[in-house]
């Protein structure tokens, strides 16, 4: 007796554009994660007003205060909280201007500059100028003009070496302080 075998239904196999989970085709063409159409792209959503469109960013110019907050508070020493704390702000809302999600107001960009102890225009510099900027200054110093003249004739083992001894020496001064 030869038995029958019921034709074996071929189910195909997608992957969502949106979250990319991989699945067999819904009876609804929807995908079982975010609901989005798996079958058809969806046309492109209509810009948003012009005050909403946030300005574009630049790697090589243009205003990047996201660069310059991160690159002062590091120079500061100062964790996102820390900055927060000094503005007055949540720990979140730094993040967000680090990462370019959120532009500080005029009044945000001074309680910032403050906060990191800036003129405001050091936030609104692009990055090529704040650093050189940032270096005319410290050459400013003959002490640490002359170390820079000494340290770049050293090589990454003798800058780590002369780095540990110059932590060593302002550990102990600030200790006996």
């Amino acid at each position: 007796m030869a038995t029958m075998m019921a034709p074996v239904e071929q189910r195909e196999v997608l992957r969502c554009d949106h979250c990319s989970l991989v699945q067999f085709r819904t009876a609804n063409a929807l995908c079982r994660r975010c609901h989005k159409c798996l079958e058809v792209e969806e046309p492109e959503p209509a810009p948003a007003p012009l005050a909403l469109v946030p300005p574009p960013t630049t790697q090589d110019g243009g205003l990047q205060v996201a660069h310059a907050v991160r690159d002062l508070r590091h120079v500061r020493n100062l964790s996102q909280r820390q900055l927060a704390a000094r503005m007055g702000v949540p720990r979140t809302y730094i993040s967000k201007i680090e990462n370019g999600k959120a532009m500080p107001t005029l009044s945000s960009l001074d309680r910032l500059a403050r906060a990191l102890q800036v003129d405001i225009s050091a936030l609104l510099r692009d990055s090529n100028t704040r650093h050189r900027d940032e270096t005319a200054v410290l050459m400013t110093d003959p002490f640490l003009a002359e170390i820079a003249m000494y340290t770049s004739q050293l090589d990454d083992l003798q800058r780590s070496i002369f780095l540990n001894h110059v932590r060593e020496l302002a550990a102990g001064r600030r200790r006996t302080a």
